[in-house]
């Protein structure tokens, strides 16, 4: 009778299990494939899809400004945001930490008040009152990506300098946190040129029209984001 002894038995169930492993972990890296997409002219994501469907992200992410500076990075499971997503300017400088699973903010950065991004509030505000602005996961950059993406001139830019034009997005943001209005001002003193143009909120995902509203002594009230852009020569929008 043939036995196998006990070390000998240990060395081919660990070998099984390894090689099944590897193969189990071969399929799973087959499924999915690496994909990369300009968000904006100056901002490039590079993140994994299904091979089935590629509408669906899986897996690590992130965002690269000028494809150096990283501004975004974080998880997807099964196409949605998960765990903890961190979110930089475009200096590279942490803006926000954010948990996707609980919809917490874990980190803010304080307000520069020399960005190209302001506030307002409806109503009076006084000194002794506590105000806090608007806040949209994905920081002040970033998280407003969609919005500055959204935006072409109404116009045909062949023979018009689009670097004697300025554009400002405005969102409205309601008490419950939800996008309300997104219209853009398109100015130029040297073409003598003033236009606001309001655009559906059809443009956006339910996710985008998700915010943290405004608050003024703890209760929620109205408030408008303005982001300042600059018009590239295709009559597209950028930060500034």
């Amino acid at each position: 009778m043939f036995y196998i002894g006990r070390n000998q038995y240990n060395v081919k169930y660990y070998s099984f299990l390894v090689i099944s492993l590897f193969y189990v972990c071969n399929c799973f890296a087959q499924d999915t494939v690496n994909k990369k997409n300009w968000l904006t002219g100056s901002v490039i994501e590079r993140y994994k899809v299904l091979k089935t469907d590629e509408k669906t992200k899986v897996g690590a992410y992130t965002a690269f400004y000028k494809r150096r500076t990283l501004i975004a990075s974080g998880n997807y499971s099964k196409g949605v945001r998960s765990g903890i997503w961190t979110f930089y300017d475009e200096e590279g400088r942490l803006n926000e930490k954010y948990d996707f699973d609980k919809s917490e903010f874990l980190f803010l950065a304080p307000l520069d008040t020399a960005t190209d991004i302001q506030f307002k509030f409806d109503g009076e505000i006084k000194v002794t009152d506590r105000l806090t602005r608007p806040l949209k996961p994905g920081g002040i950059y970033y998280g407003f990506i969609p919005f500055v993406n959204a935006f072409k001139v109404p116009f045909d830019t062949e023979g018009v300098n689009m670097n004697y034009f300025d554009a400002f997005v405005e969102l409205l943001v309601s008490p419950g946190g939800r996008l309300a209005d997104y219209k853009v001002h398109l100015v130029s003193r040297a073409y003598q040129y003033t236009q606001t143009i309001s655009l559906s909120l059809a443009l956006f995902s339910e996710e985008n029209k998700q915010f943290v509203p405004a608050t003024l002594n703890r209760q929620p009230i109205l408030s408008r984001i303005f982001i300042r852009c600059s018009v590239e020569s295709d009559g597209s929008l950028d930060f500034y």
